[in-house]
């Protein structure tokens, strides 16, 4: 293993044991070093490392500390690395995505507020009959994250956050190139907020589905 691995692990240690907790700030760092048996060079690249993915925060001139451990701090590191994907990659996003999006949706349609559906509903009204497709994209994306919001699963949340952006090129694409496409969307945000209404989890599931597997399909045809 390398040095700066070994060091990751042993920092990575102390936080699962529960030596170093949420909120806490790390030792100095030669004091950290000794008792970790590490050299300076490699505690401070294990910290710089651990920093790049939120699970420590270093703070000029006050030190290092571990951060809250949040689902969503942490899973910011998910939406930074799949921002790299490669084009044909996009099928197997999309794949995840109708694993995720459908069973978060029915989860939502047992759990959504009144006030949460108002909100769902007047934002689809802002957008209007006949949006722009990047106006559609964003309220597309802005749309499902109301809904999965609303399960008050942040994990759950922060997966498809990070998730999302490979498939908006895609979608804008679809968007400016299949006829349809997006009065064919319009309807089935319609479609699944009457489901959420009518607390159907099965219905909403259906057509969280139907709507991601329109963009899918219509993927697979075009490359």
């Amino acid at each position: 293993m390398a040095v700066t691995d070994e060091a990751i692990e042993r920092i990575k240690g102390m936080i699962v044991s529960g030596a170093l907790r949420p909120g806490d700030r790390l030792p100095k760092e030669s004091e950290l070093a000794a008792e970790l048996g590490l050299s300076r060079n490699s505690l401070r690249e294990a910290v710089r490392a651990l920093s790049l993915i939120r699970i420590l925060d270093v703070r000029q001139g006050d030190g290092t500390y571990v951060t809250s451990l949040d689902p969503q701090l942490l899973l910011e590191a998910l939406s930074f690395v799949v921002d790299f994907h490669r084009d044909d990659t996009v099928l197997e996003f999309l794949a995840v995505r109708r694993i995720l999006e459908p069973a978060a949706t029915a989860m939502a349609a047992l759990r959504v507020s009144e006030q949460q559906l108002d909100a769902l509903e007047a934002q689809l009204d802002r957008l209007g009959g006949a949006p722009s497709v990047e106006e559609l994209v964003a309220g597309d994306l802005e749309f499902h994250r109301g809904i999965v919001q609303s399960t008050g699963n942040s994990v759950l949340c922060s997966l498809l956050d990070g998730l999302s952006g490979p498939t908006t090129r895609a979608r804008i694409w679809r968007g400016l190139t299949q006829e349809d496409a997006v009065s064919g969307t319009l309807r089935e945000h319609r479609a699944i907020l009457a489901a959420l209404r009518d607390r159907d989890a099965e219905a909403a599931r259906s057509w969280a589905t139907v709507h991601i597997a329109s963009v899918e399909q219509w993927l697979r045809s075009s490359l």
